[in-house]
């Protein structure tokens, strides 16, 4: 039997917690670098990564102050920004997304790295950077209930700080694309070469716009580490990323709500996916007897790929997108 009340429940739970704010931030990011500009940035989970260690090594390892962490995070952020656009960003779109992705699962595997033990934490992974955040906690109960939803404390604090970041980061998109040089973008993501006929400095311009997409996965990174309170290098997989343009077309690229509706009603998706599964095939009389309990983390994937397919065919924009800003050409 399937208790629908539950699978609300965990759907709603998930809808605002740590992962759907996560995944929020990154395709923030990735909204600038594909939806604005045109960018084809296939490694968004490498800023993420970076900005995670970047904050978690700072303070775990060096005694920074939290907040000190924070700021070299998103520093990462740009760093890696810069390593990654100077030599590829005067060249075709599709360089950029090789770099990137190759980018991204290199500096996974060097933080997963045994010689990095001492440094990074290894497979084990990193802990003890988020003393001074849980500290901060003003939630001092073990469990609220909002809006009917119980929540833990810690769970609680996460959220209200990983929402107002991202509330904060809709809101500087909001007023950067309304301004010039969110004009310049949409421009270049047209037409590059009219652009620089224009007298644009076409470079300069997506260098930019893939630092700015890079602070965003950076803090994605750094709100989940501290949501979580562990870093693990192996979570930031490949994978991550395809979820980010999920969630992003989902929503609907080039609009500045839409990276956050389509990461939470992916997120929803995903969870209730997940958890109808495990209902239908638990008990003795199980709903779905052909599908073994060990399969459920897989088939959930194909229930939601197969909707956002019929998505595709149907509203190929996104929930809130314009069909036209799906339409350009990756420059």
């Amino acid at each position: 039997m399937i208790d629908f009340g539950q699978l609300l429940t965990v759907g709603f739970t998930q809808l605002i917690g740590p992962s759907a704010i996560f995944f929020a931030l990154l395709a923030l990011g990735l909204n600038i670098h594909f939806g604005y500009t045109g960018l084809l940035n296939f490694g968004q989970i490498g800023f993420a990564l970076v900005g995670a260690y970047g904050m978690g090594i700072s303070v775990a390892n060096y005694g920074a102050p939290l907040w000190l962490g924070v700021l070299i995070g998103m520093a990462c952020g740009v760093l890696l920004a810069l390593v990654l656009g100077i030599p590829t960003l005067r060249l075709r779109a599709d360089y950029l997304a090789i770099v990137t992705i190759a980018a991204s699962e290199i500096l996974r595997l060097i933080t997963r790295s045994t010689s990095q033990t001492e440094f990074t934490g290894g497979t084990q992974g990193l802990t003890g950077f988020g003393d001074a955040f849980a500290e901060a906690n003003p939630f001092t109960q073990p469990s609220y209930m909002i809006l009917g939803l119980e929540i833990r404390g810690p769970d609680l604090w996460a959220i209200l700080m990983g929402w107002t970041v991202v509330g904060l980061c809709v809101l500087l998109t909001w007023l950067l694309v309304r301004s010039p040089w969110g004009r310049v973008l949409k421009a270049i993501r047209e037409d590059e070469d009219a652009a620089r006929a224009l007298g644009k400095n076409v470079f300069a311009y997506k260098m930019q716009a893939l630092a700015l997409g890079g602070v965003f996965g950076a803090l994605g990174g750094i709100v989940f580490a501290l949501a979580t309170q562990s870093l693990t290098p192996d979570f930031y997989s490949p994978p991550q990323t395809f979820f980010a343009y999920a969630a992003l077309i989902l929503g609907g690229a080039g609009r500045v709500l839409g990276p956050v509706i389509g990461a939470m009603a992916f997120w929803f998706l995903l969870s209730i996916a997940d958890a109808f599964l495990r209902q239908a095939t638990a008990g003795d009389d199980p709903l779905l007897p052909f599908v073994e309990s060990q399969d459920v983390g897989a088939i959930r994937f194909v229930l939601v790929g197969l909707f956002l397919g019929l998505m595709m065919v149907f509203r190929p924009q996104g929930i809130f997108g314009r069909r036209r800003e799906v339409l350009g050409d990756g420059r």
